[in-house]
C-alpha cells in the first residue's frame, strides 16, 4: 500500500535527514585523504547495495508506510531546501551531508521500531545496513579541531537548517520524511559520495 503524498504524515517534500549527536550539535568534520581512495577510507564499495539488502528495505519501506497510515498527523512545512543536490557541494563536503542524513535516518527508524514492536523485525536488517555504512562513512571523516575552520555556504546552510528540523516536527512527520526519503538515500545520496569525484 502506497501512501498519498498530499496529506496525512507525509510532508510535502522529501527529508535528508540531519546529523543529531548527543548534545544534539552538528559536528563539525573534515574528510581524511581525498575520497573515496583514502587509507582506512572503503565507501567505494556503497557504490550500489545487493538485490537482497535492496528487498529488505522495500520490505521495511512498505511495513512503515502500512503503519503511517495509521497515524493521524499533518506536516505541511519544508523540512528541505529546495535546492538540496549533494552535487551542488564539493567532492570533501559530500560525506558530511550523507553523515547527517544517515544519523537521523538510523535515529528516526529506531525509535520506530521501539515504539512499534511490529516493526521490530522488518527494520532489523535495514538498520544494521545502515549502522555499517555509517561506519564505514566516519572512517573516512576525522573531527575538526574546535578551533579550525567551519562549514561555510552552501553546507553550512543546509547543515543548520537540518539541524533545526527535528525541533520543528513531530517525530510522526520526520518517520514519514524518512521512510519517503529511504530509497533517494541508498540509491542516489550515497552512491554519489560513493563515486567521489565521478559523481557529477
Amino acid at each position: 500500500m502506497k501512501l498519498d503524498m498530499t496529506g496525512g504524515c507525509m510532508p510535502v517534500l522529501v527529508l535528508m535527514a540531519a546529523v543529531l549527536t548527543v548534545t544534539g550539535a552538528v559536528p563539525v568534520t573534515r574528510l581524511r585523504g581525498a575520497l573515496p581512495d583514502a587509507r582506512g577510507c572503503h565507501i567505494a564499495q556503497f557504490k550500489s547495495l545487493s538485490p537482497q539488502e535492496l528487498q529488505a528495505f522495500k520490505r521495511a519501506k512498505d511495513a512503515l508506510e502500512e503503519s503511517l497510515l495509521l497515524k493521524d498527523c499533518k506536516c505541511h512545512s519544508r523540512l528541505l531546501p529546495r535546492t538540496w543536490d549533494l552535487r551542488q557541494l564539493q567532492v570533501r563536503e559530500r560525506p558530511v551531508a550523507l553523515e547527517a542524513e544517515l544519523a537521523l535516518t538510523l535515529k528516526v527508524l529506531e525509535a520506530a521500531a521501539d515504539a512499534d514492536s511490529a516493526l521490530v523485525d522488518v527494520l532489523d536488517q535495514p538498520l544494521h545496513t545502515l549502522h555499517h555504512i555509517l561506519s564505514q562513512l566516519r572512517a573516512c571523516i576525522q573531527p575538526q579541531p574546535t578551533a579550525g575552520p567551519r562549514p561555510r555556504g552552501r553546507l553550512h546552510h543546509w547543515l543548520h537548517w537540518l539541524q533545526e528540523a527535528p525541533e520543528k516536527e513531530s517525530p510522526g512527520c520526520l518517520e514519514a520524511s524518512v521512510t519517503f526519503n529511504l530509497f533517494r538515500l541508498l540509491t542516489r545520496d550515497l552512491k554519489c559520495v560513493a563515486s567521489g569525484d565521478l559523481c557529477v
